[in-house]
């Protein structure tokens, strides 16, 4: 997988996803136009698939899910996670 990710000055990590709320299933795998694609069930209202993405991609890395958080990108398919270690 060649998804855009970079690393930060405070040993947090940066990820680039593509979202696509009210899937069929919660699924963290596959890419678009480089970025890590994020399938979930939540609709995209009142921050119910940002928060469905964020303890997706917490649990696909193995990290507590309050360490994964909506860098930019709120409103927008395309974020940009905040991970820290």
């Amino acid at each position: 997988m060649t998804a855009t990710s970079k690393a930060t000055d405070d040993g947090s990590t940066l990820l680039a996803i593509r979202v696509v709320p009210r899937a069929r299933c919660n699924e963290v795998g596959g890419e678009r136009n480089d970025r890590l694609l994020v399938r979930t069930v939540a609709p995209a209202l009142d921050g119910r698939a940002n928060a469905s993405v964020c303890k997706l991609v917490a649990e696909h890395l193995g990290v507590p899910p309050s360490h994964v958080e909506v860098q930019s990108g709120d409103r927008s398919r395309d974020k940009v996670l905040r991970i820290r270690p």
